[in-house]
């Protein structure tokens, strides 16, 4: 029996992004050609457009699908601390680090601003703010963090974890500069406590 149309859309879409992942990672944005990339998912350069409109839409559906992993690994690694505060600090420098990973470094920290934009209005990055947002207004709630505007304030946490990973993607040592973006991340955010540590 066929599979539905629905189905086979979604595989080929899946398809098509696991091909450009690889692609991207491996050449960069710039020098992955989009028949290499149809022909390493078996379909056309018309299911590319039909589904992604064209190379960049296809971009930003690679770039959403490893920011929302690495949002993911970051929550994960938060779980683990014993509090929200230490959690929120946890995710920020586990996000910096994410910036050693080849494909993070390539796609997400570098193509994905140069050819989509501000990092920070992609959709992925607005979910993880929102996040960030509800815990902050936990911590307020409970005089953990200063009486300050909560979406300011997760707003400046978020952006100081992306910036800082950006900062080490884009320089020439970044092992050298991870720990740097780290320790100035959470000496910053340490200035949103009620009682700094």
């Amino acid at each position: 029996m066929p599979k539905p149309r629905k189905e086979t859309m979604e595989e080929n879409r899946m398809k098509l992004i696991a091909a450009a992942r690889k692609a991207f990672a491996e050449k960069g944005y710039s020098a992955a050609s989009m028949d290499d990339l149809t022909a390493e998912a078996g379909l056309t350069r018309g299911a590319l457009y039909h589904n992604f409109g064209d190379k960049r839409g296809l971009l930003a559906a690679v770039v959403e699908q490893i920011d929302s992993e690495m949002a993911a690994r970051a929550q994960a690694i938060g779980t683990r601390e014993g509090d929200e505060w230490q959690a929120i600090l946890a995710e920020g420098a586990a996000y910096i680090e994410m910036a050693l990973d080849a494909e993070v470094q390539r796609i997400v920290l570098l193509d994905g601003p140069a050819v989509l934009g501000d990092p920070s209005k992609w959709p992925s990055q607005n979910s993880c703010l929102q996040v960030t947002k509800r815990s902050v207004e936990r911590l307020i709630a409970q005089g953990i963090i200063k009486q300050l505007d909560a979406e300011a304030a997760a707003r400046l946490l978020s952006g100081a974890a992306l910036n800082a990973a950006l900062w080490v993607a884009a320089s020439e040592n970044p092992p050298n500069v991870l720990p740097k973006a780290v320790e100035a991340f959470r000496s910053l955010a340490d200035g949103l406590l009620s009682k700094p540590s």
